[in-house]
């Protein structure tokens, strides 16, 4: 079978309202996720990544005791028999240079989430917060996931300030050294691609993952990815992480790059986003070297080809644009769609520009199809701003910025 998967979504509040990840919406508690995922968002495996938190533990348990959900043979939650949750923590690691990067460790099980938190007590000041820094350098978080039974996965690999590639080396082999080969998969994140990342030929053997790393309910599957499994379960998703038995990511969906909030580089002290050809090390509007560089900067400059060369089994990036993208859609006539056609994925990928004119207006349906089609235009992000899609393509041809489409 294959399932959409998005195995990055962050939890706000404990549902007595105890904060988790300070900067994600009240609404995203761990019950609320599951629910979403089943009857708004069409995804059929979540990884929720704040399970470490004692208070989300407690949550779990509660949801265990009441039958609301169950545990998988095969390892994770099944919420009412529509949605599979993989338990999971993100921790920030601290390398002996400086560097700072985050990972997500999943569990089968609340006997591994446990092992692996007791492990991490004396080195985590607060893990009731999501994200805590735990100042192990990957490596030995990356041993501690793997003695407790876990799944270890690089978070928003390329992203600046906090990643693996985009703070901390040039080479993963640079931080986990002959670890790196027990690491099946890394997750891309937003501003980068499949087309981006295979120019590291140290990811030839990688999968890759596009997860939302949502902070809301409505982000939920921005980016995700089909999986092709015999099962919706923990067991499942290793095996197609790692590509064996017939397991694999078959499409990865997400963002077009230049939507991302660090997809080119931008001047700290003027705001400036950078136009010029990439790697743009220095502002092009005022000279001032304190720039942060963007994802496909970073990756220009580290790069081992010039053009990606996927391996024979890559799965292929399909480029969305999620509805809170498309102009002149709110929230109400995004509730009309969703209500009316089971899911967003269904109005993303399924339903014909004749059905959703039904519901909304016939230019804005076009725009959705349009989007679809990767006909709109798009305003490249930068500097934690989003680039924008733009219903005039004009707006974008004046800034030099190509429409959407494959690389």
């Amino acid at each position: 079978m294959i399932l959409a998967c998005d195995l990055h979504v962050h939890i706000g509040r404990s549902s007595r309202g105890e904060p988790v990840k300070i900067t994600a919406s009240r609404s995203l508690t761990f019950e609320n996720i599951a629910r979403e995922c089943a009857m708004r968002k069409g995804i059929d495996v979540v990884g929720i990544v704040d399970c470490a938190s004692p208070a989300v533990m407690r949550d779990i348990e509660e949801l265990l005791d009441s039958g609301e959900m169950t545990f998988l043979d095969g390892g994770g939650l099944d919420y009412r028999g529509k949605v599979t949750v993989i338990l999971g923590a993100e921790f920030e690691t601290r390398e002996p240079a400086g560097g700072l990067s985050h990972h997500v460790s999943y569990f089968a099980d609340l006997d591994g989430l446990k092992a692996f938190t007791d492990s991490l007590r004396p080195h985590v000041t607060n893990l009731q917060l999501s994200s805590q820094q735990c100042g192990l350098p990957a490596r030995e978080l990356l041993r501690i996931c793997l003695d407790a039974g876990g799944l270890f996965v690089p978070a928003h690999c390329f992203t600046p300030h906090k990643s693996l590639y985009g703070a901390c080396a040039r080479r993963g082999v640079e931080i986990f050294g002959d670890d790196w080969e027990s690491i099946t998969a890394i997750e891309l994140g937003l501003s980068a691609d499949s087309y981006l990342a295979d120019r590291l030929s140290e990811l030839a053997s990688k999968t890759f993952l596009s997860n939302s790393d949502s902070h809301s309910l409505p982000k939920i599957a921005r980016e995700y990815q089909l999986v092709e499994m015999k099962a919706p379960s923990f067991a499942e998703l290793r095996q197609a992480l790692a590509q064996e038995g017939g397991r694999l990511v078959v499409a990865n969906f997400g963002l077009d790059p230049r939507l991302g909030k660090y997809h080119r580089t931008c001047c700290e002290a003027c705001g400036w986003i950078a136009r010029g050809p990439a790697p743009v090390t220095e502002c092009e509007q005022c000279g001032s070297g304190a720039v942060t560089m963007g994802v496909l900067d970073r990756i220009k400059t580290i790069a081992d080809y010039a053009e990606a060369r996927q391996p024979t089994r890559r799965a292929p990036y399909r480029y969305q644009v999620p509805l809170q993208f498309v102009p002149g859609i709110g929230s109400v006539a995004l509730n009309r769609l969703i209500n009316a056609l089971g899911s967003e994925m269904a109005v993303l990928h399924q339903a014909s520009e004749a059905e959703i004119a039904q519901l909304i207006s016939p230019k804005v349906a076009r725009l959705i199809v349009m989007a679809r089609e990767g006909r709109l235009s798009l305003i490249a992000g930068g500097g934690g701003k989003y680039g924008r899609a733009v219903a005039n393509p004009g707006k974008a041809a004046q800034l030099d910025l190509p429409g959407l489409k494959e690389p």
